[in-house]
């Protein structure tokens, strides 16, 4: 890894400073990311059931995308193609890594993956990441050998907000490589670290990527007691009652973080050259409000993966703008080196493009004849502009095609109205598929159970 990074910085020497090459300071870069936070869960995408004001505040100061999608119905995979910029499949991050001891617990994000940390690193940056990584529960696997100088939080797919104890009832709450006592609700203390970050690097150009635990199980509010304790886990037998007010609670403080958040950079001066990024990993699980989508976490119906996003710099974007163009979360990494002045190594391909001149209303990119495509066990969907193709190869008989520009709920199947079209698409995902399983990152064999 140190030599893949100091390769690295050598390609990147000419630009790693902290100004751009017109004497004006890179822009610093915040990503936040909540957990299975639905299509239809903001205020500002139309929940009446409750108010999120501090993410309402940031979609009226800045642009709110309606056609943005995590590029995994679950946890890891979206993480890992954030992060890398390529198809996770791509990046051997194809499926949720479990905490389960015989399950693929060995399996991680491998440093042999560039991540955009380590480039934006390479080019003058400070790093951190603040809250749930899910990219590997070894140390090898941990965000510091990814380009992020500082790591604090869990490396499972949840933990208790209270006691940090993971599903299994293993302790998981960190400091970079080592086990850290902390006490609070792990929201609080998230957003807590991430403002301290800020503060700490101010006069530097930095990267903070804050990816909340809210609103994933287990239904806790800030109010309730510990579930989970060393060995053992409490069965999440809750009201239906309780899972309403918990999970309210859960999406308002991840809210009220952001605020904060938001509340620093500009008491700060930061406001004007930081770039703040919202999304959700996937779609709400099916207690959670996809809006009108079809499906929920998991799926690949819209409700899996179609999932707010908002991008605010004041100055920059417009404020009260709305994005209609098909970006997803691959994007992020090429714009963030565009903004940056920096350039991905020849030999790095990146399946993402950049949304930089679409976020400063330099050129509108329309959703066009872009093709983006999923995969998630058994299932496959595929989008050619409007057109989106999804199968469940067992147990779902007959291929479904929509038009999203007309039926985004995706409830009138085209398939038998538009064969030609079915087959090209069909045809195309097929070649993906051969495409990013060749070369792709390969993970481990799968021990047994063994602790």
């Amino acid at each position: 890894m140190r030599l893949r990074l100091c390769t690295l910085c050598l390609a990147l020497s000419a630009q790693a400073f902290a100004a751009n090459e017109d004497g004006q300071r890179k822009p610093n870069f915040v990503i936040i990311m909540a957990d299975d936070l639905g299509y239809g869960e903001l205020s500002c995408y139309g929940n009446t059931a409750y108010k999120t004001p501090h993410l309402d505040a940031l979609a009226r100061a800045g642009m709110r995308f309606t056609d943005y999608h995590s590029n995994g119905a679950v946890c890891s995979p979206t993480r890992a193609a954030l992060l890398t910029g390529r198809y996770q499949q791509r990046a051997g991050v194809g499926g949720v890594i479990y905490a389960g001891f015989n399950q693929n617990r060995n399996h991680g994000l491998h440093q042999s993956e560039t991540t955009f940390a380590e480039l934006l690193a390479g080019g003058g940056y400070k790093n951190g990441c603040f809250g749930k990584w899910h990219l590997g529960y070894e140390k090898k696997f941990n965000p510091v050998h990814h380009g992020f100088s500082r790591f604090r939080g869990y490396v499972s797919g949840n933990i208790d907000y209270q006691s940090h104890y993971d599903r299994v009832g293993v302790y998981d709450w960190w400091e970079g490589l080592e086990h850290i006592r902390e006490k609070g609700y792990s929201t609080h203390l998230i957003t807590r670290h991430a403002v301290k970050f800020i503060e700490e690097h101010k006069g530097r150009p930095f990267c903070l990527y804050v990816p909340h635990e809210a609103p994933h199980t287990p239904f806790q509010g800030p109010g309730d007691p510990a579930f989970r304790v060393k060995g053992r886990v409490v069965p999440e037998k809750r009201s239906a009652a309780f899972k309403k007010r918990a999970y309210r609670e859960m999406v308002q403080e991840m809210d009220k973080g952001v605020g904060e958040i938001i509340a620093a950079l500009k008491r700060l001066g930061l406001e004007k050259n930081t770039l703040v990024f919202f999304v959700s990993d996937n779609g709400a699980a099916s207690f959670g409000n996809n809006g009108s989508l079809r499906g929920s976490k998991g799926q690949l119906w819209e409700g899996g993966h179609r999932v707010p996003a908002i991008a605010s710099w004041p100055g920059r974007i417009e404020a009260g703008s709305a994005c209609d163009d098909l970006s997803i979360g691959i994007d992020i990494f090429p714009t963030l080196l565009e903004l940056a002045g920096l350039s991905a190594p020849e030999k790095l391909r990146l399946d993402g493009r950049s949304m930089a001149r679409n976020l400063l209303g330099k050129q509108r990119v329309t959703g066009g004849t872009r093709k983006l495509y999923w995969g998630a066990g058994r299932q496959q969907a595929m989008r050619e502009g409007p057109w989106k193709y999804v199968r469940e190869l067992k147990g779902q008989k007959v291929a479904a095609l929509y038009n999203l520009s007309t039926d985004p709920g995706e409830r009138n199947n085209l398939a038998k109205k538009n064969p030609t079209r079915l087959a090209s698409m069909q045809k195309d995902y097929a070649a993906w598929a051969k495409d990013v399983a060749n070369g792709a990152t390969r993970q481990p064999p799968i021990p047994g159970n063994k602790e």
